[in-house]
Formats: structure tokens, sequence, C-alpha cells
């Protein structure tokens, strides 16, 4: 069975993708392509390149949030991505395509001149991996290949289309349930809480698009900036694929 993994984005939310993955490494299910965005899409290269969930998860602690978000008051964004450029070619090197990468990797990211989702799967990794979590007038667009791109999830933040006639078993992993008993008391609680529910309404016209779909609700306590409680993040990640192991078996062994 070609299984198919959908990575949604999700700030800090997605490093539970990392715990995710770490289960189906342990449950022996081989995964024979990835669709991220955003962050799901950070995961899934990392992991395709070949460092193991736990590797990802201790590489994220090491890195400063703050040292990579300095401030530059440009035209069309406030931070620019320059050094997180710098990190990506650190560890995945400046040179990688994806043709490289042992599992088959699908980028995704807005077109903003054109408003669709362009796809990325061949050439040059770093750009469309930088473009993909660049999250309008928050970042810089990333100009490649004539495109003018910013963050996938805009438009579409799970990514299934590309898993369809190219696997068998497509699974969608979507970090950002909502917490319907939210408290919004500050401008940028109410701007987080505006993208997030947004975002989740191009998710919900998906979900007839997947096999599974796994949906870890815990997560709805995490904001997408604790990036400080990533070891949790990971482990809520895990126990719920391990929860679901069942039902990701019942599809995987059909």
């Amino acid at each position: 069975m070609r299984v198919g993994l959908a990575l949604s984005g999700g700030g800090a939310r997605g490093i539970a993708h990392l715990g995710v993955l770490k289960a189906l490494d342990e449950q022996g299910v081989k995964v024979s392509m990835i669709s991220g965005v955003s962050s799901g899409a950070i995961a899934g290269v990392l992991y395709a390149y070949g460092y193991t969930p736990d590797e990802i998860l201790k590489l994220i602690k090491e890195l400063s949030v703050f040292h990579v978000m300095r401030p530059v008051f440009g035209k069309r964004g406030l931070l620019h991505l320059e050094e997180v450029e710098k990190l990506f070619n650190k560890y995945l090197g400046p040179q990688l395509r994806f043709e490289d990468l042992k599992i088959p990797v699908v980028v995704s990211a807005t077109e903003m001149n054109e408003g669709v989702t362009a796809y990325f799967s061949s050439g040059s990794v770093i750009k469309p991996l930088l473009a993909s979590s660049a999250v309008p007038i928050l970042y810089q667009p990333v100009l490649y290949e004539g495109k003018t791109l910013n963050d996938g999830g805009l438009l579409n933040n799970l990514p299934i289309e590309p898993l369809h006639n190219n696997c068998d078993v497509k699974i969608a992993v979507h970090v950002n349930p909502v917490n319907h008993q939210a408290q919004i008391t500050t401008l940028t609680g109410m701007i987080e809480r505006t993208v997030m529910l947004a975002i989740n309404n191009n998710v919900k016209l998906r979900l007839n698009k997947c096999d599974l779909f796994l949906e870890p609700k815990e997560l709805k306590s995490y904001r997408l900036t604790s990036f400080r409680k990533a070891d949790e993040i990971f482990d809520v990640g895990y126990r719920y694929a391990m929860h679901m192991e069942r039902y990701i078996r019942q599809h995987v062994n059909k």
C-alpha cells in the first residue's frame, strides 16, 4: 500500500507532526509520499531528508525563534527570512533538490498575484520551503521562479490534492483544532484567532478527500507560538497517533 501523508500548517502546533511520524515509524507504517504546508512542510522535508522525529525535535528546541525573527520593516513585511534560510542551508544544504529526498515531498505555497496555490515537487527545496511558511504582512514574500509566494495555508492548509492518483491511502494530519471555549483578551490573540478560523474553513472543504483524518484535540490549548512547549506538543502528537493505531492499521493493511 502506498501511504501518503498530508501535513497541515500550525506554527508551534506543527511539532505534533513529529510525534505522529514517530508513532508511524514504531507502527511499521512506511510513508510513500508527503504533502506539507508551512510547519507541516518543514517537518515533512526534514523527515524525508533522513532526520528522525526525535532529531528534528532536538533541532527545533535548540533554535531561538527570536533570533530568526529580526524586524526589517520592509514594504511588504515586517520580518525577513534570511536567518531562517541560513538554518535550512545548514541542516539541509543550500543545493538540496526535491529529487534528493528519500521520500517524495510536495511543498505548497500561495502565489499572491494570481491568488492560487503553487505546488513544488522538483528542483530546489529551500526557497519553496521558506515561502510555504512566510505569513503575509509578518514576513516578506519569497520571490522564486517569477512568482510572489507566501504561506500556503492561506488557501489550502490541508494539501491532500497532490496525494491523489499517487497513493492508495491518504492520511491527513491536522494540528489546528478549534478551541470553542477560547477567551480572547488581547489584540494579538484576536489576530491569531482570526487567522485560525479563516484557515480552518478551507480545511473543512477537504475532509471528504481523506481516507483517514487525524486531529489531536489536545492541541487546542496550545498557541501557534508555543515553541517553548515543544516537548509537550510532540508528546500530544505521539500519544494521539498511538491511540489511533487500530484505525491507522485498518487503512494501511487493507
